[in-house]
C-alpha cells in the first residue's frame, strides 16, 4: 500500500527504507558466505515471505531513492533477542545453540538505527545494506561465551537440537541450528561507522 501511494505520490520521497531480516532470506548454512549481492528467499515459507515482501516495496523509476537493511538478530536492552536469553545466563545455565558452530549474524540496536539514518541522509546510499556487525561472523558458541563473560557468568551448557526443534518448530529450528555467515560488505563500503563492531563491546554496554 505504501510503495503504491509513493509511486501515485505528485511528490514523492527523497528515499524509502525497508527493513528485513537475514534469517529469513539467505539461506541458513554451517559453510556459505552471504553479501548484499548474494541470493536467497526461496528456500521456505519465510524466506518466500520475505522476498514478496521485498519485491512489493521495490517502487517503479529512479525518483525516490531505494534502500532495503537486511538486520541480522539486535542486541539492544530490554528486550529482544537478549531479554530471551538473559536469566538462563544470569543463572549460569546459558550456552551454544545445538553445537554452536552456526553462525550467528548480529548488530547492535545503535548500529541498525545508525544504519537506517544514515541510509535517509547520505544521498549516495542505495540497494540493500546487510544489517549486520563486521564481526558478525561470530559462531553461535562464540557468542554464547562473550555473553557469559560479560555477565560474569559460566555459558558451557549446551541447548540440545532435540529441545529448540521441539519448542520453535522445524523451520525457526534450522535457522537457529544452522545460522548464515554474512558479510556487510555494501554496508561499509558507504563509509557508516560502526558504533560497536565488536561482540564483547556490545553486549557489556547492553548487560551494563
Amino acid at each position: 500500500m505504501l510503495a503504491k501511494a509513493i509511486a501515485k505520490a505528485p511528490q514523492p520521497p527523497q528515499a524509502w527504507i525497508l527493513v528485513t531480516g537475514v534469517a529469513a532470506y539467505y539461506q541458513p548454512s554451517l559453510t556459505a558466505e552471504y553479501d548484499e549481492d548474494s541470493s536467497g528467499g526461496d528456500f521456505d515459507f519465510f524466506s518466500n515471505l520475505v522476498t514478496k515482501w521485498e519485491a512489493a516495496a521495490r517502487l517503479p523509476g529512479d525518483s525516490t531513492r531505494q534502500v532495503v537493511v537486511r538486520s541480522g538478530v539486535v542486541l539492544g536492552r530490554g528486550g529482544g533477542a537478549i531479554g530471551h536469553m538473559l536469566l538462563p545466563f544470569r543463572l549460569g545455565l546459558g550456552g551454544p545453540i545445538g553445537t554452536g558452530r552456526q553462525f550467528f549474524p548480529w548488530i547492535h540496536i545503535r548500529d541498525l538505527a545508525g544504519i537506517l539514518t544514515y541510509a535517509l541522509e547520505a544521498n549516495h546510499v542505495q540497494g540493500v545494506l546487510n544489517g549486520v556487525a563486521p564481526a558478525s561472523t561470530t559462531t553461535n558458541a562464540a557468542f554464547a561465551h562473550a555473553l557469559g563473560a560479560a555477565l560474569g557468568r559460566p555459558a558451557f551448557l549446551p541447548l540440545p537440537t532435540t529441545v529448540v526443534q521441539a519448542v520453535f518448530g522445524r523451520e525457526r529450528a534450522i535457522m537457529l541450528l544452522e545460522g548464515q555467515k554474512v558479510i556487510p560488505r555494501r554496508t561499509l563500503a558507504t563509509g557508516y561507522q560502526y558504533s560497536f563492531p565488536e561482540l564483547g563491546a556490545a553486549l557489556k554496554e547492553v548487560v551494563a
